[in-house]
């Protein structure tokens, strides 16, 4: 028998839960709250019966909140996910679970550094700057759940490279971050626009080999610790 998980919605005031059509629902006397978190648990209480999924909208994405379900089958998951994590045939999955993930993303790193490198295309008078600032943002941008453009699959390699180079020097080479920006609509993008401009324009003095200012802020930036 499929099971029926339906999309609601908490309420304006605690503790209420809406349908989509905007009907205030009241979960049956038997059921409880499983919030968000342990992906394994949850797909076990589903699989047992029907549950209300609880979602909220955040931006662009929708985020789930946890389940209501019956209370005895989240009593029963919990239980029987946690008897087969104290296995040691689990212990030794997760294991190879984590070095496999690490020697990904060990690979991954490097890819992104040397991707780095490329689009900076920095002179060899430069090549030692071109290489701290390769470590910095590759270390800013590549660890996982970080949430930067360089965990995203949706742009090739390159496009994350340059993008990130751009996010990282209107941060550390420019006001952005203490800017006060109008609440206009397209605003914020124009103001990032204008600031990646003046990011290639420092960037372009380094991979033709020119002498830089002394108050280059570029050389300010790579001076910062870490």
């Amino acid at each position: 028998m499929t099971q029926q998980h339906r999309i609601v919605r908490p309420g304006r005031t605690q503790g209420t839960i809406l349908a989509e059509s905007g009907e205030r629902l009241t979960p049956p006397e038997n059921w409880a709250f499983l919030p968000a978190g342990d992906a394994a648990i949850t797909r076990s209480v589903k699989a047992k019966g029907t549950t209300w999924v609880v979602q909220v909208r955040k931006g662009k994405r929708t985020i789930s909140q946890g389940i209501w379900a019956e209370e005895a089958h989240i009593v029963a998951s919990r239980e029987e996910v946690a008897a087969k994590r104290a296995t040691p045939e689990y212990a030794r999955t997760r294991q190879r679970d984590r070095a496999r993930r690490e020697a990904k993303q060990q690979v991954y790193v490097a890819e992104f550094f040397t991707e780095i490198i490329r689009f900076l295309d920095f002179h060899p008078r430069y090549e030692f700057e071109a290489q701290q600032l390769s470590k910095k943002i590759t270390a800013h941008a590549t660890p996982v759940g970080s949430g930067t453009v360089a965990r995203t699959e949706r742009i090739p390699l390159d496009k994350r490279a340059e993008a990130a180079v751009i996010a990282w020097m209107r941060h550390q080479t420019t006001a952005y971050d203490s800017m006060s920006i109008p609440r206009i609509k397209g605003k914020r993008r124009e103001v990032r626009r204008q600031l990646a401009a003046k990011s290639v324009e420092v960037l372009q003095a380094y991979r033709q080999g020119l002498d830089t200012a002394e108050n280059c802020p570029l050389q300010r930036a790579l001076l910062k610790q870490p």
